[in-house]
């Protein structure tokens, strides 16, 4: 699996699910706005329905609660990540990554711009709150 990189400041959720399922930032942006999901909606960073709507449309199965994150090892081999989670004025906002275990080598996809590595193994400074797990992604892509 390969990183996506956000093409706007707040596009992590449109990038990660483009991630996921294997298509380019512009790809998952056109399909999303299909969806009335747009990266400047705040909505996109603060709540789950519009990330899962995304990836029903890319065909990928994603877990119907979000699980508290406890340990990397406990992880599914693929799953979104809230990390940098925070409230402001009471509402709950976080940026999305992609945790993916490939061939038992565990990496977060990281879609920030402005890093130097999008694939990341410094789990140590990742702090995720929950995650989603999602399924069948390798089934998906390759009926495409």
């Amino acid at each position: 699996m390969k990183p996506v990189i956000q093409l706007e400041p707040t596009g992590c959720g449109i990038a990660s699910v483009a991630a996921i399922a294997g298509v380019s930032y512009s790809r998952a942006k056109y399909v999303a706005s299909a969806l009335d999901i747009y990266a400047d909606d705040q909505r996109l960073w603060s709540e789950t329905a519009h990330v899962r709507k995304l990836l029903r449309r890319f065909g990928l199965k994603a877990d119907a609660t979000e699980t508290p994150f406890r340990s990397w090892d406990a992880l599914p081999d693929l799953a979104l990540l809230s990390i940098k989670w925070h409230l402001e004025r009471g509402r709950p906002f976080w940026h999305w990554v992609v945790f993916a275990r490939e061939n038992e080598r565990p990496s977060v996809l990281d879609s920030r711009q402005g890093l130097r590595q999008h694939i990341r193994s410094d789990f140590g400074r990742i702090k995720p709150k929950w995650y989603i797990g999602v399924a069948d992604a390798q089934a998906s892509i390759a009926r495409r």
